[in-house]
């Protein structure tokens, strides 16, 4: 099956001058694209009989977590804008201080004992999803001397196996530092760097409990929304 290639721009690439890493881990040669074979294609399935849900973030054992309650809530959809069900969708992020609950990060920002930040979904039959968490903060990275991540939580997406998976981070709209960051920035073209940037939405709002952020996430064609390689913070 053949599927239409992002329009150029669109797609950050391997190597950024600006992001510093990258120059150390980009591929020296062209990658060179690997027909998927019946391995990549059919299996083993994901699914919530296999694996925990955890949809909420904001609580740890009936405590609540420091920070601002938000929803998330979008779509998964193929390159003709149909839904993508079942689909496992994996998400992390640093908490309110900006720092991730990971021994790697030594942050001096405080640590909560009640945030994770960690969830895993599954779509719905629409290719729905949604998951409670708290506004993440930001935090230094040391790209240059005072280099900061702007807002933003990740999400990885999964076909049918371990082999299809698809990595992208989600920032928040008027966040002063995202015209700064080179993460944000790798994406040339400005409408593919937008659909980056959830939007407030009063519908996925829970009147007096937390505001609603929408984000839509089409896996590939010229709509595609961007997606990262290699390990990005």
């Amino acid at each position: 099956m053949f599927y239409s290639r992002p329009l150029p721009g669109t797609q950050p690439p391997l190597n950024s001058p600006a992001y510093g890493s990258t120059q150390q881990r980009a591929p020296l040669a062209v990658p060179i694209r690997v027909p998927h074979t019946l391995t990549e294609t059919s299996g083993p399935r994901l699914s919530p009989e296999h694996f925990a849900i955890l949809a909420d973030m904001s609580v740890v054992n009936g405590h609540a977590a420091m920070g601002e309650r938000i929803i998330v809530a979008g779509r998964v959809l193929d390159e003709a804008g149909r839904p993508v069900p079942h689909s496992m969708v994996e998400v992390w992020q640093a908490n309110s201080a900006g720092r991730y609950h990971h021994e790697r990060d030594q942050h001096d920002a405080p640590l909560d004992p009640y945030f994770e930040g960690q969830a895993r979904i599954f779509t719905d039959a629409e290719g729905r999803y949604s998951f409670t968490t708290i506004k993440p903060g930001a935090y230094p990275w040391r790209n240059h001397h005072n280099a900061w991540r702007p807002m933003h939580i990740h999400l990885g997406l999964f076909g049918v196996g371990y082999a299809q998976r698809m990595v992208t981070q989600m920032y928040f709209p008027g966040d002063p530092l995202l015209p700064l960051d080179p993460i944000f920035n790798t994406t040339a073209d400005a409408q593919a760097r937008a659909r980056l940037v959830a939007g407030f939405d009063l519908d996925v709002t829970k009147p007096e409990w937390a505001l609603g952020y929408r984000f839509d996430i089409t896996l590939r064609g010229p709509a595609a929304t961007p997606f990262e390689e290699g390990e990005h913070r």
